[in-house]
């Protein structure tokens, strides 16, 4: 069994929560599947959207702080672009979609075979490509509005932009179960199979501006590991690679490790389980704020400190 078996969530820093909310829910049709805090930064939203059960590979999450954050900026040493995958067939729904909500985006181009694509950035700022082709079989999340056959089905890829691809590259293939899918010019494509949801598409920029933190990035990207036992493999294998990592973080759904990949992109490691129906009901996720046991008792002014939704 590898001990990666794909992504597992991508986590961005964004401005407005209800602007946050309205895009990935109302625009790209997500589900809203955990209204908790940042565990680190408790006065800090972290909402989680994807699937209908919050399947690893099709989440996003976001911590949303207000609007007077600082813009990030995109540049090398950073993951600039997050892919949602959607059917082949759902190109001319989606045009109409932005269209319709003024969305601006770039025209659809091609990237590699049975792959089309289309640009475009959320309200903070944050680069994402809608994905179609034909190699997805996953159900994605029908919210009543867009039709099943268009539904956004999880992440496609990640786009993570550097001086040279070379000793990222030596990380993912020799210590995280990935090899080389594909290539064309400065892309080159790893996954841990040739599925959307597996993929890293690692980009030779030399040239780019230094990345930015700030609204409208990404704070880290996060791969699935089974479990327990298999994320304390893993911890070997970086210990052996030379990485230094944090100890095995409790996120309540599951359990992280972080750690800076060779072109400076934090990484986490993040088990399978247990899930987000831990604490709600699956039919209500994400309906109620909830709190690690940690700052329960701080439950009433966490209410009133974060931002109305």
């Amino acid at each position: 069994m590898p001990l990666i078996t794909g992504l597992h969530h991508v986590t961005a820093i964004t401005g407005d929560a209800q602007e946050n909310i309205d895009f990935y829910t109302g625009v790209l049709g997500l589900r809203l599947v955990k209204k908790t805090v940042n565990f680190d930064y408790s006065d800090v939203y972290h909402f989680y959207f994807g699937d209908e059960f919050g399947t690893p590979g099709t989440i996003m999450t976001t911590f949303p702080y207000r609007k007077g954050l600082v813009n990030g900026r995109h540049g090398k040493g950073m993951l600039n672009t997050t892919a949602f995958s959607i059917s082949m067939d759902g190109l001319d729904y989606w045009l109409n979609r932005l269209d319709q909500f003024n969305i601006p985006y770039k025209q659809p181009q091609q990237r590699f075979s049975g792959e089309a694509f289309i640009y475009l950035e959320d309200f903070d700022g944050l680069g994402l490509e809608l994905v179609f082709n034909d190699k997805d079989d996953r159900k994605g999340y029908y919210n009543g509005f867009i039709p099943k056959d268009y539904a956004i089905k999880g992440i496609h890829h990640v786009e993570i932009w550097l001086d040279a691809y070379e000793r990222t590259a030596a990380l993912l293939t020799t210590q995280m179960d990935h090899k080389l899918i594909a290539e064309s010019s400065d892309r080159f494509r790893f996954g841990t199979d040739d599925q959307p949801g597996k993929y890293v598409d690692l980009v030779c920029t030399p040239n780019a501006l230094k990345g930015l933190a700030g609204r409208g990035t990404v704070h880290h990207v996060a791969f699935a590991t089974p479990d327990a036992q298999s994320q304390l493999e893993m911890i070997d294998k970086l210990n052996k690679f030379g990485l230094k990592h944090t100890e095995v973080k409790d996120r309540k759904y599951f359990t992280s490790v972080y750690f800076k990949e060779p072109g400076g992109v934090l990484f986490e490691i993040a088990t399978s389980g247990p899930g987000f129906d831990i604490d709600e009901e699956l039919a209500s996720l994400g309906e109620d704020v909830m709190l690690p046991e940690q700052f329960e008792e701080k439950r009433e002014h966490l209410i009133d400190v974060l931002p109305k939704n």
